[in-house]
């Protein structure tokens, strides 16, 4: 039997003048229920959004023409700031060279309008699929700077380096995108072993038990990888 991991919604911005195909978008990407879309009419407004304290989106929605200026020249100024999540052009243009400008800027991919919703849904999970793999995926999980791709946690307050097992490191980069909600034990074995597998349910919790000795102050009293109901939750 297979078991269905919870949903968890990813926040993606979507930066686009058109207020009417602004609002679309937005709320059709929302009722996908993996996506939560955040909206901005221009640079400016964007780059506020982009600044504010604990901002997290995983993915943007470019629009070419915005009122306040070009947004490959925008997508270039991400990247001079250190922004690496994927960022998908939007623009009425599909020639060549508007193609090449954009990705030139930074881009990850480049969608022309009109487009079909489910090919741009498609091609944002295209690209999650890849960055979340890539050497530039970096979350945070309480002090720490989670490197997925390296197994690698950072604690910078204590210049502490946190080596993890491929396991460990799998473990951490779901319950961390279940975003706070709990998940049940058949669930992680489900994603972290596979849905064939026949692990028995003290293999994650050696697991578990073993992460907790890396990451938590007191292994004994967890604070940031808990236990809830025969579920585990990372503490948001």
């Amino acid at each position: 039997m297979r078991f269905l991991a919870p949903m968890s919604t990813r926040p993606i911005l979507i930066v686009e003048d058109d207020a009417d195909l602004r609002a679309t978008l937005a709320e059709h990407i929302s009722q996908t229920g993996e996506f939560a879309a955040e909206e901005a009419g221009s640079a400016a407004a964007a780059e506020q959004m982009l600044g504010q304290a604990n901002a997290r989106y995983d993915a943007i929605l470019l629009d070419v023409g915005l009122p306040d200026g070009d947004g490959r020249t925008f997508c270039a100024k991400l990247r001079r700031d250190g922004m690496k999540m994927p960022v998908i052009m939007l623009t009425g243009h599909g020639e060549e060279r508007d193609v090449i400008n954009g990705l030139d800027a930074g881009a990850n991919d480049y969608v022309a309008k009109p487009f079909r919703l489910h090919e741009l849904l498609a091609r944002v999970r295209a690209q999650l699929r890849v960055f979340d793999n890539s050497e530039d995926a970096v979350f945070t999980v309480g002090p720490y700077i989670f490197r997925p791709a390296a197994r690698l946690l950072l604690e910078t307050g204590r210049n502490r380096k946190i080596r993890l097992t491929a396991k460990e490191s799998n473990i951490l980069k779901f319950l961390y995108r279940a975003a706070g909600q709990p998940v049940s034990r058949e669930v992680l074995l489900n994603e972290v072993w596979g849905y064939h597998s026949a692990v028995a349910t003290h293999t994650l919790e050696t697991h578990i038990y073993r992460l907790r000795q890396k990451i938590e102050a007191e292994p004994s009293r967890p604070q940031l990888l808990l236990t809830t109901s025969g579920s585990y939750r990372l503490a948001a």
